[in-house]
Parts: C-alpha cells; structure tokens; sequence
C-alpha cells in the first residue's frame, strides 16, 4: 500500500478514537470541507471557518483526501486539520502534482494555521471573520526553476469573512465568504515562489438544497509573476454532500486555466472528509 495511503488512513483512525476533549456541538455542514490546501473552506478558497464540530471547550478536526484530475495534470492532497475551542485551527497537507506531458511529480507541503478573530458564522450578526496563514515548501524545484522561480518556499497571509444565514432565500439556508490573500507563490507553489508579494481577492457562495445539500461557486484571483508562462484566474461549480458530521464529500468541475503554458486545464475535483 503506498506510504500516502497509510498515512491518511492512520489520520482517519485517529479521528475516529473517543476523547473527552472532542465533541460535535456545532451545526450540521458548519465545520466545512477542507480546501486543497489542507485547511477548512471550499474546494479552492480558504474560509473563516474553523476545522471540525467542535465549539467553545471543545476539540474537533478533519482528514481528507483530495484528488483534481484536469486535462494534463493530476493532484492527490492528503491533509489533517485541528480546531480548537472553535478559535484556533492547525493544518497539514501534502500535495503531489502529476505533470503528464513530462512525466514527472512535483510535491509540496503547506502548513497552516488560523484564528477567529470575531464574531459567528451563524450566531451574530457580523460575519465571522479570521486572519490565517499557510507555509509551503515545494520539495521539487526542478521545473519551477526552469520556469524562473526564484525560492522553493513562501508565507501566504490571508483575511477570511464567512457568513452562514438560515432560512434565507425561500427559505434555504446561504453561504458567503470572502479572502483576502498577500502570496508571493506561482501556482500557490506548485511551479515555487517569487520575490514579489501580490494581494488576491477569492470567493465562495453556496445554497442549502436541503440540510445535507449544498450548490456553489468559488473564484480564486491568481498572481501571473512568471515571466516565462501565464497564470490565469480559477473558479469552479461545486456539489456538497453532508450526510451526517463523521463524513462530507464535494465534487465540483475546475477551470484552471492554463498551468505552465498548457491552456484549457479544466476537469474534476473530488474531496472525501471524515470530521469530527
């Protein structure tokens, strides 16, 4: 079994252990989905959401596995995250990039950590609102070099607004959030970093079908630094699925754009989720 695959699973079990520190106090589909880059959000956009079920004096947390299949890539993600007292938030995720036409993997590792700030996603009237950041650290530099990037690590720094409002349209329950992102990266570190810092604005929208069902659209502004290949904005249409709060699963359709100079990267995205 390959070592990706124990691993995740060995972080599935973990969660799924008894402890009197875990708990579920928070509503169904309010502890998210878990981004590709390892923390709690959408498919491609970081939320102000903390990881898990758990609320004030309580632990909770996520794994998942996450695969995007887009015309000449494949990206498996396998990421673990932690919430605390529905305050604080650790993360990580390690990302193989399959680049097909050269038959190669870039890898990389992002590290993340978030704290609410203010106020609620459902409970208050201002939107809940959180400052969070990611370490990533591209572990093969090979071809982002080539390409003119100039580090194989970087910070991003991003400002999250997630707002949950029940009974909204018709109804139906709504959700909003927007990030605010200062990132150095190209390809959010994929093809590695560069010296100048860039401030991209990402969005995410969704309506409740029914308490277990979800439909939305994500938009993730994106730096075009490399002067040797073009970098174009991502967006995608995304299904959520929130059988019970132990398990979630998104599929969504991607337009990535081009990557590393081969355009029309579009196709799917399918993220698994065990919470707790």
């Amino acid at each position: 079994m390959p070592e990706w695959i124990r691993s995740g699973l060995a972080a599935l079990l973990c969660l799924c252990l008894p402890a009197v520190t875990l708990a579920n106090s928070k509503l169904l589909a309010t502890g998210g989905a878990t981004s590709f880059e390892g923390q709690t959000g959408g498919g491609i956009v970081p939320w102000a959401v903390i990881s898990g079920y758990g609320d004030s004096g309580e632990w909770g947390g996520a794994a998942s596995l996450t695969r995007v299949g887009v015309d000449d890539f494949q990206l498996d993600v396998r990421s673990v995250s932690v919430g605390v007292e529905n305050r604080l938030e650790f993360s990580a995720s390690r990302q193989h990039l399959e680049v097909e036409p050269l038959d190669l993997t870039i890898s990389q590792d992002v590290f993340g950590a978030k704290v609410r700030l203010a106020g609620d996603l459902v409970y208050n009237r201002l939107p809940q609102l959180s400052l969070g950041m990611q370490y990533k650290r591209n572990r093969d530099m090979a071809v982002p070099t080539a390409l003119g990037a100039s580090a194989d690590s970087g910070v991003d720094m991003y400002l999250a607004a997630s707002k949950l409002w029940l009974n909204g349209l018709l109804g139906r329950n709504l959700f909003a959030n927007i990030t605010l992102r200062s990132t150095s990266a190209h390809q959010t570190g994929l093809l590695g970093f560069g010296d100048e810092r860039e401030l991209e604005l990402e969005a995410s929208a969704g309506i409740f079908l029914n308490r277990q069902w979800v439909l939305g659209v994500e938009y993730r502004q994106k730096p075009d630094n490399l002067a040797a290949v073009a970098e174009d904005d991502w967006s995608d249409v995304f299904v959520g699925w929130f059988p019970g709060k132990r398990f979630a699963a998104v599929l969504a359709w991607t337009d990535l754009g081009s990557i590393a100079g081969l355009p029309g990267q579009g196709g799917w995205y399918l993220s698994l989720q065990l919470n707790r």
